[in-house]
């Protein structure tokens, strides 16, 4: 059916009165999103019945001098009148639209919660599958990297200081780039980070490629360095915050050379 038929069946009022199945609900739902004319015809049905509880509400002016002013009844003159019935019906009428409005407001304010929340839960969705097809990529782009024949593995062993640590760097000549697997190290005490090095061994020259400030936050410890130097070894060392200029050998957390080409 086209937009004006749409409006006319009816279905919008039952929409926002929340008197729809769940299906029903989602496919006006759907139609509204898609349709800038519903959204403003259920944004003027959910006005119009927010007025209509409000005047309901309302004490009706009733005074005798307001009545007699209208009448032009003079004071002096006694009117024998009959006593007044109530009006049962009227009064019944305003309780009914009374009652009618506040439930169709409660079903609108709900109606509105429920367009939130499902809003809000769309929205964590989609961040959290991105965040999975984000990690789905990294993870096949390492896979890839790790397998290729000439990617150049160094195993990096634990020094004096922590006997037990260890790490590997995988080393991508083609695109000066390290990955490093980094899972063997413990976690750093505060204030401190790891520092990495591209090592000349003759005569002995460090070169800094940065710190691994995300560490503790990283939960498969792999990290990507960028390393353009000719290097023979690869160190990582614990620093302050902000790393150092040249390395703290007596804080030597792991070593390792690169294996000499045949």
């Amino acid at each position: 059916m086209n937009t004006k038929e749409y409006i006319s069946s009816g279905i919008l009022e039952l929409y926002v009165a929340g008197s729809l199945s769940e299906k029903e609900n989602e496919e006006v739902y759907a139609a509204i999103i898609a349709n800038p004319e519903l959204l403003t015809e259920v944004i003027s049905i959910e006005s119009a019945i927010v007025k209509l509880t409000a005047a309901a509400k309302k004490d009706i002016p009733y005074s005798f001098n307001a009545i007699k002013s209208q009448l032009d009844i003079e004071t002096s003159k006694v009117i024998p009148i009959s006593k007044p019935k109530t009006n049962w019906a009227q009064y019944s009428g305003w309780a009914a639209a009374i009652l009618i409005g506040s439930m169709l407001v409660w079903s609108v304010t709900q109606n509105n919660n429920l367009k939130e929340q499902i809003a809000t839960e769309k929205e964590q969705l989609e961040e959290q599958i991105d965040k999975a097809s984000n990690s789905l990529a990294e993870a096949e782009k390492l896979i890839t990297v790790f397998r290729d024949k000439d990617i150049i593995s160094v195993p990096l062993a634990g020094q004096a200081v922590s006997p037990n640590s260890y790490a590997k760097v995988y080393w991508d000549k083609k695109t000066n780039a390290i990955y490093l697997d980094a899972k063997g190290l413990p976690e750093p005490p505060k204030g401190k980070v790891y520092q990495v090095w591209s090592l000349k061994l003759s005569p002995l020259t460090p070169t800094s490629l940065g710190t691994i400030d995300t560490f503790t936050a990283d939960n498969n410890k792999i990290f990507t360095i960028n390393n353009a130097n000719e290097s023979e070894a690869f160190g990582i060392t614990l620093e302050p915050e902000g790393g150092s200029e040249s390395p703290t050998l007596e804080q030597l957390y792991t070593l390792g050379a690169v294996a000499a080409t045949p």
